[in-house]
């Protein structure tokens, strides 16, 4: 039985490959394989057990997390050509304010700025500055290079998918500056000491060793939410979110709703 497990594990992962899924969507989507054949114990996955897995999840979660994980299953689903085993996502009542008590505050990002400055930490600095000018993710950091920054501007290719992103002049000086110091001539400006590209668990990691330092609070400090920030100052400027979600990167205007409404 274990081996059979196993396989169904890596015969998936091969799945989530060939359909070009990222590495985090894949361990994401894994993990979550992994507790649902748990719940079934052997069984046959079926809509009956679907809503009762869904059932088990809502008492332990809240709504957008059992949907994002009703949404590992069902990809599984799709794998196994259940689709008709789907079940319905939960309802949110989405807000119209953002949660003070989850974002992050241009105050706070300033303060963290300042701490990181105080600590000398050259890179978690520009690398904050970059993420929360430019919106892009820490995994699209790489394509920020002395290249895209003498042009002033960097192609994002990601999940198939291209999009120009446009680097203010004021930003190219300082991470070319910073460049410059760390001696990058070509190539990636973030990397670490022994030449690599720097990964999101990184920037978590750095970010909070300034958070107490800055007083923001730990909860709010994790990369994602410097590109929260951006999305809303973009809004509040733009009052376009179709142009907003292209910016970003997203497939769906619903999910850049998300972020200016959650």
């Amino acid at each position: 039985m274990k081996q059979n497990y196993n396989e169904i594990l890596r015969e998936y992962r091969i799945y989530l490959t060939e359909h070009e899924k990222s590495h985090a969507t894949i361990q994401k989507y894994v993990r979550e394989l992994v507790w649902f054949l748990s719940f079934l114990q052997g069984e046959e996955p079926t809509k009956a057990k679907v809503l009762e897995y869904r059932e088990q999840l809502q008492q332990s979660h809240q709504a957008r997390t059992v949907n994002a994980k009703l949404s590992a299953i069902h990809s599984y689903l799709d794998y196994l050509g259940l689709a008709a085993c789907k079940v319905r996502f939960l309802k949110i009542q989405h807000t119209v304010f953002v949660d003070d008590s989850r974002d992050l505050t241009e105050a706070e990002y300033h303060r963290l700025l300042d701490a990181a400055k105080r600590k000398k930490d050259s890179r978690l600095y520009h690398v904050m500055l970059a993420i929360c000018t430019t919106g892009i993710r820490v995994s699209e950091l790489s394509f920020l290079t002395v290249e895209a920054l003498h042009k002033g501007k960097a192609e994002i290719r990601m999940k198939g998918k291209i999009r120009t992103i446009l680097i203010p002049g004021k930003l190219c000086r300082k991470l070319l500056q910073y460049g410059r110091a760390q001696k990058i001539a070509s190539g990636e400006i973030f990397l670490t000491r022994s030449g690599r590209g720097i990964s999101r668990k990184q920037v978590w990691a750095e970010m909070k060793a300034v958070c107490r330092k800055a007083g923001v609070a730990d909860s709010k400090v994790f990369p994602h939410n410097l590109r929260h920030l951006f999305a809303r100052a973009f809004y509040q400027a733009s009052r376009d979110v179709v142009k907003l979600a292209d910016v970003l990167g997203h497939s769906s205007i619903e999910t850049t709703r998300i972020y200016l409404l959650s």
